[in-house]
């Protein structure tokens, strides 16, 4: 999926004739997110048994499998259609990027969205509202003209550097919350437990405002580099990294709407293990909880992988070998799928002992 270059600079989009590609790459993420939500709908539909006692058939465990693959793939296809050359004008050609940029948060979106709604008290099924809307930005990308093409962007170091340091900062955080909820592969007891002296540091009263405030910024600091580096011809390894950082930016804000709106503010609950869990009913059985299976997963992978990302951009700018810095993010992303994998594992109910 990743192309070996010698070289990670930027260089601007050439200009172009052929618009055709560019509102390819728009319609096809577009209805890959608009279809996202019936993809999921599919699957509690081949998990749910026809009657309380009776088991889940090998042909629907096969759809249900089959499914979820769907699901996943929604991203990947969009993450390949922001890193597919185009033969466009700049204007269509980043448009059609940011675009897929943003069709490829779909899981992390639609959860964000859900909870909102939920708290709205709307009446209306989310697919109901969730599709035509996807359906509508997809037809309003494609007719919206491009006035002039975008001059050379001009990426800002010192916004490079703080967004860097402050990441360096919120993978402490992150770290921590990764590793304790591996250890929900123990029990949820040993889960809560690393959580509540974790907590003693995060939550307290002078560490937890300068944390969220960390957050914000690397959404507001990560998003302002995607705009400007999607103005440029980027290898694909750049292309990972500017949409993982937006499908992070997505994460972290529906996170702390979850967290600190949703849970503690509208419904007064604890944001324990059966909280993250969806218990009693769990992630498989619920209709509305099966959307966050892909969100955790996506959201491990690529908050590591991102991670991966950065730490390649600054071993190039050190001189070091591009193949051993892409060999380096490539073990980084193995690591990523492994640990996303042993997260959802748990979070499901697999057990080590």
């Amino acid at each position: 999926m990743l192309n070996t270059l010698t070289q990670d600079e930027s260089v601007p989009l050439g200009a172009g004739v052929q618009s055709t590609e560019a509102r390819r790459v728009i319609w096809l993420t577009a209805v890959c997110a608009a279809l996202y939500p019936w993809v999921l709908d599919a699957f509690h539909w081949a998990v749910t048994p026809g009657a309380a006692d009776q088991p889940v058939s090998a042909g629907s465990t096969a759809m249900a499998t089959l499914m979820l693959v769907v699901a996943f793939a929604v991203p990947l296809i969009c993450l390949l259609q922001a890193g597919h050359p185009l033969r466009a004008g700049a204007g269509e050609a980043s448009r059609a990027r940011r675009f897929a940029f943003i069709a490829m948060t779909a899981p992390t979106t639609y959860v964000f969205f859900g909870v909102v709604s939920y708290m709205a008290g709307s009446p209306i099924p989310d697919t109901w509202i969730w599709t035509p809307a996807w359906l509508l930005l997809g037809y309003v990308a494609i007719r919206k003209g491009v006035s002039q093409a975008p001059g050379r962007a001009s990426l800002s170091a010192p916004l490079r550097v703080a967004h860097g340091v402050c990441g360096a900062i919120a993978a402490l955080y992150v770290l921590f919350h990764i590793t304790n909820h591996l250890f929900g592969l123990v029990s949820p007891q040993a889960h809560g437990a690393v959580m509540d002296i974790g907590r003693t540091v995060y939550r307290a009263s002078f560490i937890e405002p300068l944390l969220v405030m960390v957050m914000l910024f690397q959404i507001v600091s990560g998003l302002r580099l995607v705009w400007t580096g999607s103005e440029t011809t980027l290898d694909r390894y750049r292309v990972f990294q500017l949409s993982s950082g937006v499908f992070m930016s997505v994460f972290i804000l529906g996170h702390m709407n979850s967290v600190f709106i949703f849970a503690r503010t509208y419904l007064g609950i604890p944001t324990d293990w059966a909280f993250a869990a969806g218990l009693p009913t769990g992630l498989i059985a619920d209709p509305w909880n099966i959307r966050l299976l892909p969100h955790y997963a996506l959201g491990v992978f690529f908050v590591l992988a991102h991670l991966f990302s950065g730490l390649r951009v600054v071993l190039l700018a050190h001189g070091v070998k591009p193949t051993i810095a892409n060999t380096l993010w490539w073990v980084g992303a193995g690591v990523g799928s492994l640990v996303s994998l042993a997260i959802m594992l748990g979070m499901t109910g697999f057990r080590l002992v």
